[in-house]
């Protein structure tokens, strides 16, 4: 921890302007400044817990308050500087992918290079900079990787405001970023949160195809599609199954209908740009990887934690929801006696496929066959 003796020799006010412009050099957008204190979050955090909220993410009540705690976390720990780097890639094609249901969707964070690793270097880089500058002082670096409540800091520190849908948002970068911590025991001057922009727009609640944002900021996580297709080991819920569409990983929804997103900017950082072979191919490529493959193709990416069998989980149902395709059911069914979750989800897309099959036949008989098909299938009588 930091020496108080050399502390007095210290211009705080001009060190935190460098600290700015050493992480703008780093490749961050926005470096802010927030003291510890989250005590009015506690509450909200405690409900939401208790709601069950989190569903099978244990890791999220593990430790408690601890979350809304960097001090007990860190000991000495009396300032959070809390980065953003933008990560939306060029080429991104969010309609395209969403309106070609033979396509595989795939959230935009996760297209490029995993952000954890990335990210956590650049903000140790940032530490060791500062600790050139002042001496030795106390700082660890987080990206995800412990109990930190990231998003109330970073509005704390002035990185933007936190939408409906419960993340945080910018003039400038709408929500396409990342954000990470650099817990500190330097006595920094602190920045001034932003003012919520939202206004009355519910376009986010309003567009989530699983009605998982239940309130103004809160996320039921177990209706989250990003949940059901990364958090969950399990069988994914049938009622959610056909609104998850062809989103095999992560869901963008209720950012791409979000008015602070329309003019964000495009990341700098090529390791975000999106793989080709993971952007805009269609189901039947990916389903067809055999866990080789998958770990080839997915390597340094954030995909690679969900595994082959949740990949072909999710990619099952997606199949499932895609026209109908002689192809796609061969596949499922070549696919079966891997595992019972998995064999669940296959019976589930061939009996879709199989009904769309059925469909596309009365779809294109003579008007008076069609009706008389309707009439059969609803066990009516033939002259009713």
């Amino acid at each position: 921890m930091s020496d108080s003796r050399s502390l007095s020799s210290i211009n705080f006010n001009q060190l935190a302007e460098n600290i700015r412009q050493w992480g703008r050099e780093l490749g961050f957008q926005h470096i802010g400044i927030t003291d510890i204190d989250l005590r009015q979050h506690e509450a909200q955090l405690q409900r939401w817990l208790g709601a069950g909220y989190h569903g099978e993410m244990d890791w999220m009540a593990r430790h408690g308050m601890m979350r809304a705690r960097p001090q007990e976390l860190v000991e000495g720990t009396i300032r959070v500087i809390s980065a953003r780097m933008d990560y939306l890639p060029p080429n991104a094609g969010f309609a395209k992918t969403l309106d070609d249901p033979s396509l595989a969707y795939i959230s935009r964070y996760a297209l490029g290079r995993d952000y954890h690793k990335l990210i956590r270097n650049r903000l140790k880089k940032l530490g060791d900079r500062i600790s050139q500058e002042v001496g030795p002082f106390g700082y660890r670096p987080f990206v995800d990787s412990a109990p930190v409540l990231e998003r109330p800091l970073a509005e704390k520190a002035g990185l933007g405001w936190t939408g409906k849908h419960s993340l945080l948002l910018s003039k400038e970068a709408g929500s396409w970023f990342f954000l990470g911590e650099l817990l500190v025991d330097l006595p920094l001057p602190v920045d001034a949160p932003q003012d919520n922009l939202c206004g009355k727009c519910v376009a986010c609640m309003t567009s989530c195809p699983t009605n998982a944002i239940v309130d103004n900021t809160v996320v039921d996580a177990r209706r989250c599609i990003s949940y059901l297709t990364i958090e969950l080991d399990g069988p994914i819920p049938e009622e959610f199954r056909v609104a998850m569409g062809n989103r095999i990983y992560g869901c963008d929804d209720c950012q791409l209908v979000c008015p602070y997103n329309r003019e964000a900017e495009l990341t700098q950082e090529a390791d975000f740009h999106g793989r080709p072979s993971l952007v805009q191919q269609s189901l039947k490529t990916l389903f067809s990887w055999d866990e080789y493959t998958f770990l080839k193709e997915t390597e340094g990416s954030a995909i690679r934690r969900i595994g082959h069998e949740k990949w072909r989980r999710n990619l099952s149902v997606a199949m499932g929801n895609a026209p109908y395709d002689p192809e796609i059911i061969e596949l499922l069914q070549a696919a079966k006696s891997f595992s019972a979750m998995l064999d669940e989800h296959l019976d589930w897309a061939i009996a879709q496929q199989v009904e769309r099959k059925k469909e596309a036949a009365i779809s294109v008989q003579p008007a008076s066959t069609k009706r008389l098909v309707r009439i059969v299938q609803k066990g009516l009588p033939r002259d009713a």
